[in-house]
């Protein structure tokens, strides 16, 4: 996938788009399933359970493809920053964020996601992009704008509550953006992608284990098998799995482009609410998410700029 033909054809080429097709509804699901697993249970040691199920699944992923589990000199020093971006910071400001607002709230501010990736990757490693995929962004910001809007208006947490649930989830956003440029790394790069995520996922649960812990005590075990149900989908499913094919995506075609899926991830989450909760449309989510859809198109048809030519 991460050949130059895949660089060049970007979505077109089907070894990029189903993948991302796929991540894309599996991540639509989890902002539901997310929610069930407050109550009983702790959101970091939630997190850490998580993370725990998906790392072990991801050694097992990475064996049977063949590749050894060891990640030579140095690797394990990314593999345990990645694990605090990704699934220490990230996963547990976002748990914590829907203490205070909605799920669908989350997701709409998570489309943001975007906007750092394009940043940070063109600061850090030069990675241009084309005027077409900018004015797309824009249109496509518009319309989450709209999306925004519509979930303020209905929410009934009071403002004080709202803004700390955002602010979360702003600073969950960062953390991602940050876990997501760290893949164009020659670091990370030159290391496979499954036994790196395996580590990082089991020192992310370390991690979280560790600060559990320390705040709020021994771990807490929840009795209903629907809350285990959703853990293990959230564990294998929507981490090994969708990260797995997530950051092969990002090193295939760039971390601008991959995080288009946090533009649709909202849409899908309200289609998903619409049937699972009865969630109803206004003129304004409507709106919004054409606007969304029109940016995606728009930024997805150009072609992703090749970075500038060694210095002399």
């Amino acid at each position: 996938m991460a050949g130059g033909a895949a660089r060049q054809a970007g979505f077109r080429d089907p070894r990029i788009l189903f993948p991302f097709l796929l991540i894309t509804l599996i991540w639509s699901s989890t902002w539901i399933v997310i929610k069930d697993q407050l109550g009983v249970v702790p959101p970091i040691w939630s997190v850490c359970y998580r993370f725990a199920i998906a790392g072990a699944a991801m050694m097992i992923i990475a064996r049977m493809t063949g590749m050894r589990l060891g990640l030579g000199r140095g690797g394990h020093g990314w593999a345990a920053l990645l694990g605090l971006l990704q699934f220490v910071l990230n996963y547990n400001l976002v748990y914590y964020s829907e203490l205070y607002i909605t799920s669908g709230l989350a997701a709409v501010v998570f489309a943001l996601l975007v906007v750092p990736n394009s940043a940070l990757a063109w600061l850090l490693f030069g990675e241009r992009i084309t005027l077409r995929f900018a004015a797309g962004s824009a249109v496509a910001m518009a319309g989450v704008a709209l999306l925004f809007v519509q979930e303020m208006r209905q929410s009934a947490t009071p403002p004080a509550e709202v803004l700390a649930g955002l602010g979360l989830v702003l600073l969950a956003v960062l953390a991602a953006s940050a876990s997501n440029v760290m893949q164009l790394a020659a670091g990370m790069k030159a290391r496979p992608i499954a036994p790196m995520l395996g580590w990082a996922m089991l020192y992310g649960a370390a991690m979280d284990a560790g600060f559990a812990l320390a705040s709020v005590g021994p771990p807490t075990v929840e009795s209903s098998a629907g809350y285990w149900l959703g853990l293990v989908y959230l564990g294998v499913v929507a981490s090994a799995l969708a990260f797995w094919l997530y950051y092969g995506i990002i090193r295939a075609i760039g971390p601008a482009k991959a995080a288009y899926s946090s533009v649709l991830v909202p849409i899908i989450a309200m289609a998903i609410s619409t049937v699972a909760e009865g969630y109803r449309w206004s003129a304004l989510a409507l709106a919004g998410g054409a606007l969304a859809l029109a940016g995606l198109v728009i930024a997805l048809r150009s072609s992703r700029a090749p970075p500038p030519p060694p210095a002399d």
